[in-house]
């Protein structure tokens, strides 16, 4: 089954060709129900894949297929091939199934909008892009992807385009995110001019043959790519203003595509990073930071998916903590337990704004769970999975990245735990102001209709994410032969990976540790926010702007960018260039004109100035003869 990869990607894509020609004629639901199809089978292709890998040896789990060649130039190849091991077909699955739950989700959340098929054309490239990213087996493919999904999120961020606030949001994320482009290009750059090939295999095999120097400017290039891609300080400025497009395309956004992407190229260059420690510590300080600022900033947010945002950011920053701690296993078992829970609590907030007409402020809300049971008894779930408390899978997930943490550096740990803490307070503050207390949306505003649960095709999705973000921990449970994911991607991260040798009492402790601040941390969220939805002092204005980032390069970098534009535009061009270019067009005007009295048309006038010249001529001879 290896050797039909390739028809994994392809399914997403044939969805977009089609829907993209005949979408229109197909139309609503039909168009989403097709979609959707595609995409559940590009998951089930993965299944199959996944088993014949599982049933190689260990080492003999990686395969690699060139469909062509794409870029034969001189000494550069460039395959369009790809690689299927343990990390991608990971990947593979978990982007898959998950993106199959939000494409189900959305032929109910979408069903009203004209540009339906539009939407689900969308969506399929997403994917498509996505899938390529993962499976490919050198940079520059790894690259094409890469773009795709950064063109595909400005399309999905900016569908309501008609909207100011959507236009401004999708151009938003699209231009910081070339910040980090320029970062992943220099890289490769660097890379080839250094060894040659741009393939991960070959890359890897030349490690020997890079310089220190050379492998800490071409990781932390990367990183730079990574830093726009997956939000990070201090390109995280884009991910919150995203919330302007549909919230399917958040949960796709935030739980199985594009935000992902950069801890996967980080995991992916594992070979490289382990030979640089300078590296490594920006990752993982850059990592520990944003989760620390971006959970500071949700405990303020009034907008639910907004504070669901910055929760993104934040348990990124834990994916790049335990990146830069060497733990790649741990990352990618928070990313997939992440996938399931971020895009529960996503898709949930969306059947919430569904409910309440498009509302999404929290301080309008209360008491929802009366009125749409699942949905908050899903939400609820994933909130305790991302809080940490046991036995759901969060817990799991983010110990083992807090005991890496702690095995590189306790103040790492110190901070990771901290912020533990903050994600259990921020999304148990958001839970009871949405689900408890009073219902205070009925004396808001006009609510002619009253709170009502999601359809069947909107709860499907929620239930069986409910049932991954309680049980998904099981993957990689801190138990000998239970740690599947451990195993299975050893053979990929090899000696790059940092092993620990905590006894099982240690490890229990850490546990405890991690329990307790979880609990604490909804339990503080219970007392503050159970009976009140006002706090002031609890939400200053300094993090409800996000500790004044975005203020920050709006003030000093576009502001004075739009003057020197705007002064470009107006003075410099108007006044100096089109001066210029005026003033040369008027001087050659009025030496036409002056020139142009020269030209009478009339023979005596020539014949007269013919002689003038001819006795000017004879006068300075004469003058000249008589000297």
């Amino acid at each position: 089954m290896l050797h039909y990869a390739y028809i994994i990607p392809l399914l997403p894509l044939s969805g977009a060709v089609i829907l993209a020609l005949f979408g229109r004629r197909i139309g609503n639901p039909l168009a989403g129900w097709l979609a959707t199809a595609l995409v559940t089978a590009s998951f089930v292709v993965g299944v199959f894949v996944f088993i014949d890998l599982l049933n190689r040896a260990g080492g003999n789990r990686s395969f690699d297929q060139t469909i062509y060649t794409w870029i034969p130039v001189g000494g550069l190849q460039i395959k369009a091939a790809l690689l299927i091991d343990p990390l991608s077909i990971t990947m593979v699955l978990f982007v898959t199934a998950v993106s199959a739950l939000i494409h189900l989700y959305s032929i109910g959340y979408m069903q009203r909008d004209p540009q339906f098929s539009k939407f689900f054309v969308y969506l399929n490239l997403f994917v498509f892009s996505m899938l390529i990213l993962v499976m490919a087996d050198n940079f520059v493919l790894t690259f094409l992807g890469w773009e795709g999904v950064g063109a595909c999120s400005y399309w999905l961020v900016a569908f309501w385009f008609d909207r100011d606030s959507a236009a401004s949001a999708g151009k938003k994320a699209f231009i910081v995110n070339r910040i980090g482009d320029f970062g992943f290009l220099t890289a490769m750059f660097l890379i080839f001019s250094t060894v040659g090939t741009l393939s991960y295999g070959g890359v890897f095999g030349a490690v020997s043959r890079i310089g220190p120097g050379t492998i800490t400017a071409i990781t932390l290039l990367l990183f730079l790519g990574a830093v726009g891609k997956s939000a990070q300080i201090p390109l995280f400025i884009w991910l919150p203003d995203a919330m302007e497009g549909p919230t399917p395309v958040s949960a796709l956004i935030h739980a199985a595509t594009m935000v992902t992407a950069g801890v996967y190229l980080m995991a992916r260059v594992s070979p490289l990073l382990t030979h640089t420690t300078s590296s490594l510590n920006v990752v993982a300080i850059v990592g520990l930071v944003t989760a620390f600022v971006a959970a500071t900033s949700a405990c303020a947010q009034g907008d639910i998916k907004r504070a669901l945002a910055y929760s993104t950011i934040s348990q990124l920053g834990y994916m790049f903590l335990a990146v830069g701690s060497g733990a790649y296993v741990a990352a990618i078992f928070l990313m997939v337990t992440h996938a399931f829970f971020k895009a529960l609590l996503f898709l949930g907030a969306g059947s919430v704004i569904h409910g309440m007409h498009d509302e999404q402020e929290m301080s309008r809300f209360g008491g929802l769970r009366k009125w749409m049971p699942v949905t908050a008894t899903t939400f609820i779930v994933a909130w305790l999975s991302i809080a940490g408390v046991p036995p759901f899978s969060g817990f799991w997930s983010k110990g083992d990245v807090l005991m890496n943490a702690f095995a590189r550096s306790p103040a790492l740990y110190a901070g990771g735990l901290l912020t533990a803490l903050l994600t259990a307070y921020y999304m148990g503050r958001v839970v009871f102001l949405t689900f408890y207390g009073p219902e205070r949306w009925r004396t808001s505003g006009p609510h002619e209709t009253l709170p009502h649960e999601a359809p069947s095709v909107m709860i499907v999705p929620l239930v069986v994410l409910a049932l991954l973000s309680l049980g998904g921990g099981i993957i990689n449970l801190p138990i000998d032969n239970y740690d599947f994911l451990g195993r299975w991607l050893s053979p990929v991260f090899g000696p790059a990976l940092r092993v620990l040798h905590y006894s099982g009492s240690t490890q229990r402790l850490f546990e405890i540790a991690d329990a307790s601040v979880a609990v604490v941390g909804a339990a503080l969220a219970g007392g503050l926010w159970l009976r009140r939805w006002e706090r002031p002092r609890l939400t200053p204005v300094f993090l409800q702007r996000a500790w004044y980032v975005d203020w920050a390069y709006d003030t000093f970098i576009a502001r004075p960018s739009t003057a020197l534009a705007n002064f470009s535009a107006t003075v410099f061009d108007n006044e100096v260039i089109d001066g210029v270019v005026n003033g040369t067009a008027t001087l050659i005007r009025g030496s036409g004109d002056r020139l142009r009295r020269l030209q009478t048309g009339y023979v005596r006038n020539y014949a007269l100035a013919i002689a003038t010249g001819a006795a000017l001529v004879l006068a300075y001879l004469a003058s000249r003869v008589g000297s």
